[in-house]
């Protein structure tokens, strides 16, 4: 069996949070290649957010950046991806939806793919198919 990648999901709390959800719940499934392990908060956290996010990417092998509708003005995602950056975590942008326009957080650059959010698509994704 292999080990199950642990992953940080960044999203849109007041936009995306149904999506974050069903992510999370795919994180169950007996054949999942990846397990929960943080995500965004909606809360302030008290004292410097950013440092409490980059000590939480410590303990994560991938960044799972789940983009909606108002993925790029939500100011939140985007410095979590320049944390996961600057982290050097591998991460990738997954459409939250398939029927809806998402769109990219502002820090991604325009060689960062936004993938389908299919299941086959996520195990590969999540095992550095990208």
């Amino acid at each position: 069996m292999t080990t199950k990648q642990r992953a940080f999901i960044s999203f849109d709390y007041d936009h995306d949070e149904g999506a974050k959800i069903m992510l999370a719940g795919q994180a169950k499934l007996p054949d999942s290649p990846f397990e929960f392990k943080d995500s965004s908060v909606k809360e302030h956290l008290t004292g410097d957010w950013k440092e409490k996010v980059r000590r939480r990417m410590d303990n994560v092998d991938v960044v799972v950046v789940l983009c909606g509708e108002k993925t790029h003005t939500a100011s939140g995602v985007s410095a979590e991806l320049e944390i996961a950056k600057s982290k050097s975590k591998p991460y990738f942008l997954l459409a939250a939806y398939a029927d809806k326009s998402c769109t990219k957080p502002a820090s991604a650059t325009a060689s960062d793919k936004l993938y389908k959010w299919t299941w086959d698509n996520l195990k590969t994704l999540i095992h550095g198919g990208r």
